[in-house]
């Protein structure tokens, strides 16, 4: 029988201290998610939001083709409970803290880089060193529990096979760096033992993604703020990124409708949204892409893994479709734009036969050939 592909969708776990603005952002996020009309928003759980990743190439496919719908691709957000030291020996929320964020594929930490007397923080003060270094903790003593476990079974191992030698260097690797406060992350590794570490699920190895919670005053000049900068060179060491973002300014741009948003967004002298950023970019963290289909049914963007061939993009949109693969007819975004039609874009040769081989660019615009 056949079947349309209904993958999981990618999880993306939003942490941080209690009263840094994560709840706020997440709330920001999924109401944008609401307010979007081309996708049935819909929280599974009262924490968990699916979301449209904005994408202006169908905003200018619908323009293009005026279909009867336009289709974004999504992602999944998680608000994960707020956090507290001791976490990894089960305080607070602890152990359930550290199940959800196994069970997400990558992490976006809100952390707090401003002052304000009316919003009390948790530790007394602002630091977003120490706040990182709190929940990465928690993260890296999970880890280091993890490892051990390993360790005693690699090396029982070890009197009957020599081979696990390799495997028990691989983990004191890690479990050195561990120990000296280093996530996993941050190590280079060769391709043998990524494969391995991917096996393991460390808690530190998920990419992850700072978000820098700043003031109004501090919008302007947010890219050489002493706290954004503070956090971006720790974000460095560990190969993350950071986003500064106001999340109060989040809250209310959410609440607008489209004009009442630009008219917003021009006034602060902003291009886009910080949420919009944020996704943009969890999407790409999670190493995500999109490929588009187009016509007057529907323009779409469908959902796959950098680095997949034509076969199984296709299998995306309908299992039958990679079974029966022929071939793909492949245009880019940018080419068929600057052209302004798909016939426009094949006279000029523009439009691409591919095989079973070819790999997937982000922004491909594709029309398979099948036969069942």
């Amino acid at each position: 029988m056949s079947q349309e592909r209904n993958e999981n969708k990618m999880k993306l776990g939003i942490v941080g201290l209690p009263n840094v603005g994560k709840s706020t952002m997440f709330n920001s996020i999924t109401k944008a998610g609401a307010e979007c009309a081309n996708y049935p928003f819909c929280t599974i759980e009262p924490n968990v939001g699916v979301v449209p990743v904005p994408d202006e190439r169908l905003d200018k496919l619908t323009e293009m083709y005026n279909p009867q719908k336009t289709t974004h691709a999504v992602i999944e957000f998680v608000d994960i409970a707020g956090l507290v030291k001791g976490a990894s020996k089960g305080e607070g929320l602890g152990n359930k803290f550290l199940s959800h964020i196994r069970e997400t594929d990558a992490i976006c930490e809100v952390v707090r880089c401003f002052d304000d007397s009316n919003v009390v923080h948790v530790d007394g003060s602002v630091d977003p060193i120490r706040d990182i270094e709190t929940i990465n903790l928690e993260l890296i003593f999970a880890d280091i529990e993890t490892i051990n476990k390993r360790l005693d079974k690699a090396r029982k191992n070890l009197k009957a096979d020599k081979k696990y030698q390799e495997e028990i260097d691989l983990l004191e690797k890690i479990k050195q760096s561990l120990e000296q406060g280093i996530s996993a992350r941050a190590l280079d590794y060769t391709e043998e033992e990524q494969v391995f570490v991917k096996d393991m699920f460390l808690l530190t190895t998920k990419p992850i993604l700072y978000i820098a919670n700043i003031s109004e005053e501090q919008i302007e000049n947010s890219e050489n703020d002493e706290m954004v900068l503070k956090v971006k060179e720790y974000a460095e060491k560990e190969k993350a990124e950071v986003i500064p973002l106001c999340v109060k300014i989040e809250e209310e741009l959410s609440g607008l409708d489209d004009n009442d948003k630009k008219e917003m967004l021009e006034a602060l002298g902003l291009e886009e949204s910080g949420l919009d950023k944020v996704i943009k970019k969890s999407y790409d963290l999670l190493g995500l892409m999109s490929f588009l289909t187009a016509g007057e049914p529907e323009v779409r963007a469908w959902t796959i893994k950098k680095g997949t061939k034509a076969p199984q993009a296709a299998g995306k949109i309908h299992t039958d479709i990679e079974r029966g693969f022929i071939k793909a007819d492949v245009v880019s975004f940018d080419d068929l734009i600057k052209e302004g039609s798909m016939t426009a874009a094949r006279e000029k040769g523009l439009v691409r036969s591919e095989g079973k081989e070819y790999v997937m660019q982000d922004g491909d615009i594709v029309l398979f050939k099948f036969n069942v």
